[in-house]
């Protein structure tokens, strides 16, 4: 995919090298978790349609960020939710999913 650490470092203002690794472990769980959220399938032909892309990448960002910004110690009182856009991005993410899918599900048994 195309979501690189020096973008979400420009998106948080972020300067020097410290958080790489970090940055880039919050961009690896950001990409699974969205991709689990969407679909079972890694289907990197629907994450690369041009309409899925930007969608995609913004979920990716919003959520690495969020894990950045929250950061704290594991503890059994604080919780942290997902934010509610990253939600509607989700859900909107899903519904191009099935719709893609399904697309692609009628093509092969055409053949």
């Amino acid at each position: 995919m195309a979501v690189e650490v020096q973008t979400l470092k420009d998106s948080l203002r972020i300067d020097g090298v410290d958080d790489d690794k970090l940055l880039q472990q919050y961009l690896d769980t950001a990409e699974n978790y969205i991709k689990n959220a969407v679909g079972e399938k890694d289907i990197k032909e629907f994450y690369q349609l041009p309409k899925v892309l930007s969608i995609y990448q913004t979920a990716v960002y919003a959520l690495a960020s969020a894990y950045y910004n929250n950061r704290s110690a594991l503890g059994s009182v604080q919780a942290y939710t997902v934010d509610l856009t990253l939600d509607s991005i989700i859900a909107q993410l899903r519904g191009m999913y099935d719709t893609f899918m399904y697309q692609t599900e009628g093509s092969d048994e055409g053949n």
